[in-house]
């Protein structure tokens, strides 16, 4: 059975975010009555202010976007912070959904959720089958249990909940920052900045060997949509691209699509993370979906936004 959501009211958790910017994005295709909430009017860790907002506006459906992320160095130095706000901020919103009666639900997670050294591609079942990758494990664990929660609702209440698990993402709206970004934006905003410098090198952490998979953010928010309207069921589906490629590669693609000439350094000192992460695509593209923005198109788009909104 299909879920409707023309004329739905839908909460968007995390408009903000780059994920859940580009589920309103794509919302506006589908006649919903998008509703979001600011930080500053409600805190997502406080349970009765996320119950009280969430009973004065009745939302029909959830996107659960909202989160606190960062990359391998914030999540190594603020292990707490990742930890509490991301169990706060699932656990609040999830309850508050069930005590008001909403229909459905989507709670989006993250690969870093399967064990370091899963066998590749990772499929669904992977989960909880090994030790989690040391520098985002609490992250992982918050998001793990977002995940543990949907179900457990699903299966207490026969609530329609479900979970999704993007892959890396990236695109407008991302984080740029160099000490709190993902591999992406931050290998953009090195060789934007060394072009602009004129340097004649661009430093990466590691070795350049960990594959990584990337997947545009709006081919993440398209996937999102159209699991709400056709997936229901108890486990968790990965969305991705189903390619990978290495850290050197990538950079080499970004350097091109900036235009940066130097050359590229490696810095050893710092750690490479998972050596390859790659998620099965195997069960989003029997339930009807795959992306469409090429790896390349999708970098250039970016670094255009990244040049227009600065960082």
């Amino acid at each position: 059975m299909t879920y409707a959501l023309n004329g739905k009211r839908v909460w968007v958790a995390g408009h903000r975010g780059m994920v859940g910017g580009a589920i309103v994005r794509r919302l506006a295709s589908e006649g919903a009555v998008v509703v979001t909430v600011s930080r500053s009017e409600v805190d997502l860790k406080d349970p009765a202010a996320v119950r009280g907002w969430v009973e004065k506006t009745e939302p029909a459906a959830v996107f659960l976007a909202a989160a606190k992320v960062g990359g391998i160095l914030a999540n190594d130095s603020f292990p707490a912070d990742f930890l509490y706000d991301n169990l706060m901020i699932a656990a609040n919103i999830i309850e508050a959904s069930h005590r008001v009666g909403v229909e459905k639900l989507l709670f989006l997670g993250s690969s870093c959720i399967y064990p370091k050294f899963a066998e590749q591609p990772i499929r669904e079942d992977s989960l909880l089958t090994g030790s989690l990758e040391p520098t985002n494990e609490w992250y992982a664990i918050a998001k793990i249990a977002g995940i543990k929660l949907a179900q457990a609702y699903r299966k207490q209440y026969g609530a329609d909940y479900i979970s999704v698990m993007p892959t890396n993402l990236y695109g407008p709206g991302d984080n740029f920052d160099l000490n709190s970004s993902h591999v992406m934006p931050a290998l953009i905003r090195k060789a934007h900045e060394a072009k602009l410098r004129g340097d004649k090198a661009v430093t990466v952490w590691g070795t350049g060997t960990p594959r990584r998979e990337f997947l545009h953010v709006d081919d993440c928010a398209d996937a999102c949509v159209h699991l709400m309207k056709n997936y229901s069921d108890f486990e968790h589906v990965n969305v991705g691209s189903g390619d990978d490629v290495t850290i050197l590669e990538l950079t080499q693609m970004v350097c091109d699509v900036v235009g940066f000439k130097g050359e590229i350094v490696h810095d050893l000192t710092k750690p490479d993370g998972t050596p390859r992460k790659l998620m099965s695509a195997d069960k989003i593209r029997g339930l009807g979906w795959k992306p469409s923005i090429k790896l390349k198109d999708g970098l250039a788009s970016t670094y255009d936004w990244l040049k227009a909104h600065g960082v």
